[in-house]
């Protein structure tokens, strides 16, 4: 597996298809950032790192749902892939999609949203976008 922040969105998206309360995802210091950047903006319930052992990890996500029992996640994207990095200024992450959607940006602060980034004036890779 080469791109763990992709594949921990295409689980947390097939996830929420399937309408699951819990999913599994492998467990990588970049993954777990995203998955606080995640929790911060409301649309995760909650995560725990558990160990599975063979000095291994796995991320438990609780995924988060309205009255309706609909997703609060509408679509969630990859952007910059292995193959292809994105990279944004500051002054380009100031709004995503009218501020009803959320920029997950690795920064030299951090692993970041885009409004973070805003505010400290810091660019960085585009990991992922979500609404």
């Amino acid at each position: 597996m080469n791109d763990l922040i992709a594949d921990a969105i295409t689980r947390i998206r097939n996830a929420a298809m399937r309408k699951l309360e819990v999913t599994t995802l492998i467990h990588s210091n970049t993954v777990e950032a995203v998955m606080n950047v995640l929790k911060q903006k409301n649309y995760i319930e909650s995560y725990n790192v558990e160990d599975i052992g063979n000095n291994k990890k796995s991320l438990k996500v609780v995924l988060k749902y309205d009255d309706n029992e609909k997703s609060v996640i509408n679509e969630v994207k990859r952007e910059s892939k292995p193959g292809r990095r994105m990279y944004k200024a500051a002054s380009e992450l100031k709004n995503f999609k009218n501020g009803y959607g959320t920029i997950v940006v690795s920064t030299n602060k951090g692993v970041i949203s885009n409004d973070e980034a805003y505010k400290l004036n810091v660019g960085g890779e585009v990991l992922c976008s979500i609404w």
